[in-house]
């Protein structure tokens, strides 16, 4: 049924592609590049036509297991396509300074934003690296402020294969490909985001999925969010403020080589109307990395809309339609975590102050089988705009939600009632997503500390079980396997640390 069922709402939608409210304005875009004719809609109701599929069996439970059986290793932000696994251990007890990358100097280069030309240096929010096996040996594979993507030993800290370079720095993190094929996913702050091959020994890119390629846009043309990779579609949302469905069909060449022959086969706005009319502005972009289960895609934008699109299982077996939508008032750029009960966490930012927000809270805890009344609890966290709510991701562990606000609060909350069962005050900003594995709580501060707590029992304030100075704002997202700890600092160097 999926090629028919394709067709027909490929039909339907293509005379509502080009709709354009005065407000969608094109930031970024180039108006000498054509937008191309493929299926875009931000329709928020399926037709009465599409046909309904039987319900999938039920799944074993998702929530911190790693991503698919045939790759091993953390081969996304947060490991899997529900934003919950951390990595294996064991995790170090008495972790040392093994290796920097570089080895001698900085990952540095100067880039232009709104607050004007600035040097960013070694890897920021999220900047989670990679880690995986291949070829017999570990590979971390990361992006950095330097505009370029880096190809690690893991054991070494050398290069494996020559670095590739892009136009402008690198915020996210990248996508290993799930299903074995030796590619790698990653975005850049110069409008691209690129399919790159790392086998025959060099790495080479194969295809460029640039931000002025739709129509309409919003915002810039940045790409921070990790891809998720699900029968064989790339799902993305940019800064353009576009969600995005690209046909892969990965293959091998003749000569034993990966290929890829992508199609962008669907995309959408990430606002409403709605939406722009409740904010009063067009900061509307897609930071957060897009979150997967069962054929809908959740994600969240930067006015706060948290979404969840029906894609069908498997991905485009149906037309795609909008099945929940939520706003939560302010800045939400934080990925959207699944629970193995259907149930949303959601951290915002406190940035607008707005009136919803005050209301709402920052950090949400959603049951979108109740549209109208989602909310089962929050945590509210404002001061001063950008000095309060949460930029990290939340990470689940057991019953707890555990979250750093900006300011530097750690909190441990109750999953069932959202009651705070216990804080810690580091030195902020703190945007580092925290990790959890075997028990031990990883979480960086602005100090450039890795702090590890105990949170085997998770009734108790966690005792400190080491820290661990590296030097430079830990803005990124640890990667924790096999007896190392990879990640970033604004320092300039991405380390390793192990026993």
């Amino acid at each position: 049924m999926r090629g028919p069922v394709l067709l027909v709402f490929v039909a339907l939608l293509g005379a509502a592609c080009s709709a354009r409210s005065p407000a969608q304005s094109a930031a970024g875009a180039e108006e000498d590049e054509p937008a191309p004719t493929t299926v875009t809609t931000a329709a928020a109701e399926p037709p009465a036509t599409t046909t309904t599929k039987p319900a999938p069996p039920p799944q074993p439970p998702r929530e911190g297991t790693p991503w698919g059986d045939t790759v091993d290793g953390i081969l996304t932000f947060r490991g899997n396509p529900t934003r919950t696994y951390y990595g294996a251990g064991p995790v170090p007890g008495a972790p040392q300074l093994r290796w920097k990358f570089p080895s001698s100097g900085s990952m540095c280069s100067i880039s232009h934003d709104p607050a004007g030309d600035r040097e960013w240096c070694g890897t920021g929010w999220t900047g989670q690296p990679a880690m995986f096996e291949r070829d017999g040996r570990t590979w971390v594979v990361f992006g950095a402020y330097d505009r370029a993507v880096h190809f690690v030993d893991a054991a070494t800290g050398a290069r494996i294969l020559d670095d590739v370079p892009t136009g402008d720095i690198i915020k996210g993190s990248v996508t290993v490909d799930p299903d074995g094929f030796p590619l790698v996913y990653s975005g850049s702050r110069d409008g691209r985001y690129r399919v790159i091959a790392i086998d025959g020994g060099r790495s080479r890119v194969l295809w460029e999925l640039r931000a002025n390629a739709v129509r309409p846009t919003l915002w810039n043309n940045d790409w921070d969010g990790a891809a998720l990779i699900v029968d064989d579609h790339l799902i993305e949302g940019g800064e353009n403020s576009q969600l995005h469905v690209v046909k892969l069909n990965r293959a091998y060449g003749p000569d034993g080589l990966v290929t890829v022959a992508p199609e962008l086969v669907w995309h959408t706005p990430g606002w409403d109307d709605e939406l722009l009319r409740d904010l009063r502005d067009e900061n509307v972009s897609i930071e957060s990395s897009v979150a997967w289960r069962d054929g809908t895609v959740w994600f969240t934008n930067s006015g706060g809309l948290v979404q969840g699109w029906r894609l069908g299982d498997p991905v485009m077996s149906e037309m795609p339609h909008r099945v929940f939508r939520f706003w939560a008032g302010d800045d939400t750029d934080a990925s959207v975590v699944l629970g193995d009960a259907g149930d949303l966490y959601v951290a915002a930012e406190w940035d607008r102050g707005t009136p919803r927000a005050a209301e709402v809270g920052q950090l949400v805890r959603l049951d979108p089988s109740r549209p109208d009344a989602p909310i089962v609890w929050s945590v509210h966290d404002q001061g001063e705009p950008e000095e309060a709510g949460f930029w990290a991701t939340p990470a689940l562990w057991k019953d707890l939600v555990i979250a750093p606000t900006t300011s530097g609060r750690l909190l441990g909350v109750d999953r069932v009632t959202g009651a705070i069962r216990w804080e810690k005050d580091l030195f902020g900003p703190v945007w580092q997503s925290p990790v959890v594995v075997d028990g031990v709580l990883l979480q960086g501060d602005c100090l450039g500390t890795l702090h590890a707590y105990d949170v085997h029992d998770t009734t108790v304030d966690p005792p400190e079980l080491w820290s661990l100075p590296i030097g430079g704002c830990i803005e990124s997202t640890p990667s924790v396997w096999g007896g190392r700890i990879v990640v970033g600092t604004r320092a300039g160097q991405v380390v390793m640390v192990a026993d």
